[in-house]
Formats: structure tokens, sequence, C-alpha cells
């Protein structure tokens, strides 16, 4: 758990630390869990597989997608679609996110955009682990899922998809 303080104005009597005698401090803690990194991705993958009851599909998106595809370092939370659930795969996520303190959103491109007909055969085959198979999520709804957003890092990873010749500028503007 990481701990803040911050200063607070002199006339506010709301939030303070009543044993800071020389300052007045308002004691924040954060509960933010670890970023995800390529090694913390493929740990929570085989600990899904682990503790799941059964087969099932797990598309990973975004920044799970980046970071397996050493476009970055690590990204904020992993992003997953279901098809079909694995059974018992609510139980395993949550297992996962708190025995490797990550932070795991149910969470694909189309959450946010219209399904792109044919998504699950143009997703792109990672593994299978036990009766659990993963799978990128398809890189041209990711692309243009990212588009629609226009955050600079979604941006970033759009360029490298398009460097990589996982989508083409064809696609992407048809």
């Amino acid at each position: 758990m990481n701990l803040y303080e911050v200063e607070l104005p002199q006339n506010n009597d709301k939030f303070y630390n009543p044993g800071d005698t020389q300052h007045r401090t308002l004691v924040l803690t954060s509960t933010m869990r670890r970023f995800a990194t390529k090694e913390l991705i493929e740990s929570f993958m085989k600990e899904l597989a682990a503790h799941s009851k059964g087969p099932g599909k797990v598309y990973l998106v975004g920044g799970a997608t980046a970071v397996l595809n050493d476009w970055r370092d690590s990204t904020m939370d992993i992003d997953i679609k279901l098809l079909p659930e694995p059974l018992n795969v609510f139980q395993a996520i949550q297992h996962a996110k708190r025995t490797l303190d990550i932070n795991v959103e149910l969470a694909a491109p189309d959450d946010f955009i219209p399904a792109i007909p044919g998504w699950d055969s143009r997703s792109a085959y990672i593994q299978t682990i036990e009766d659990v198979s993963f799978y990128h999520y398809d890189f041209l709804g990711q692309a243009l899922a990212k588009v629609s957003r226009g955050f600079e890092q979604d941006l970033d990873d759009v360029y490298s998809m398009l460097k990589s010749d996982l989508i083409s500028k064809k696609g992407l503007l048809s």
C-alpha cells in the first residue's frame, strides 16, 4: 500500500492528522495494484488456467496485448474478454488478482464500438494452458477502438500494430 501526505490549508478542519503538531496534513493511502509486466501477464494466464474448471477462451486486449508483443514494458491492468467463460473463471480471476497484486478488467473493443464480424476467427492464438485457450483479441478491432478513444498511448499501440504488419492502413480505413 502506498502512503501519501498532502499539506492542507490552515482553515481546513475537515481532514487532518491529529498527531501532527507541526503541519496540518491529510494522510492518503492508495491500494493501487502493481503494473502488469510480461512476466505478470504470463503468470496471470497460468493462475487463471490452473484455477478455472473446464475449457474456455480468454481474449487479451489493449495493454496486455501491447506488453506481450513488446510494444511497452507494462500496463495498468489486464483487459480480457471471456467467450465462452471457463467454469469458475470469476473466482480464478479474483484469486489471480490477490495472488499477483494486479488489476484485471472485463473489457474488449466490442464494449465500445460495434463488433467487427469475424473478430473471433481473426484473433491471434497465444497458447493453451490446461483447458483454457488464450488469444489476442482481433488486432483490427483493437486498433479501431483505440483510434476512437484517441489517447496518445492508444495511438502508439496502433502504430506498433501497423509497424508489425498485424493490421493495414487499408483495413483501418475500410
